[in-house]
């Protein structure tokens, strides 16, 4: 990593992990990050939302997760865009002060679909297209779903960093590590798919609570 790019220090040096993925979740998360990539490129072309914004957003899911590649990749892309230190590690850290209020309702709503995994109680959603409307709401939604993607891949990667360094989580393993970062790209493939069969049903990319197993 680039020595000039600083990250928190406790998630540098975190032992275990703050939420252990699974291969379903891996799964279910790489289905909605496919049609999301779509909505994420074309807003980077349209510019309906504000980039910051929604780095800002994927910052809070980083957060939660405490993925420490994706802190480090997205400190880069922040510092990147123009945004200073404070408030790139204010939103690692969790410190609210950097939130602006009209971006309070999604930030919130970030670390909520972050905390349950990609799976949100519907009514935190219908409040977000209340707020932001409905074509806003999908794009902040895209980006909140590919960070909660890169961070489910992030964390076996950031285990087996630091498994190199001499300092293994104590809730991982090397199987696990090669495991999940291996099997999300043989299941890439098969996502693609059922997003693509989801979206010609039109089925919304989005799974609630109530979709748990």
């Amino acid at each position: 990593m680039n020595n000039n790019i600083s990250i928190p220090q406790y998630i540098e040096n975190q032992t275990s992990y703050k939420i252990k993925v699974s291969l379903s979740e891996l799964f279910r998360s790489l289905v909605l990050a496919a049609r999301s990539a779509i909505v994420f490129i074309k807003n980077k072309k349209q510019k309906t939302i504000d980039e910051q914004f929604l780095e800002r957003l994927q910052l809070a899911v980083t957060e939660v997760n405490s993925c420490a590649v994706c802190s480090y990749a997205h400190t880069q892309m922040a510092l990147k865009m123009g945004m200073n230190n404070d408030e790139i590690s204010g939103f690692l850290t969790g410190d609210k002060s950097f939130v602006k209020p009209e971006e309070s309702k999604a930030i919130l709503f970030a670390q909520h679909y972050a905390e349950t995994r990609g799976l949100p109680e519907m009514e935190t959603y219908e409040a977000i297209v209340k707020e932001y409307g409905k074509e806003e709401a999908r794009i902040i939604l895209a980006a909140i779903q590919l960070m909660l993607m890169g961070n489910m891949i992030g964390l076996p990667m950031s285990a087996l960093r630091a498994r190199k360094k001499g300092k293994p989580y104590s809730d991982s393993s090397l199987l696990y590590e090669y495991g999940m970062i291996i099997a999300a790209i043989f299941i890439i493939p098969i996502a693609l798919v059922v997003s693509f069969v989801k979206w010609i049903f039109g089925r919304p990319n989005i799974y609630f609570e109530t979709n748990k197993e």
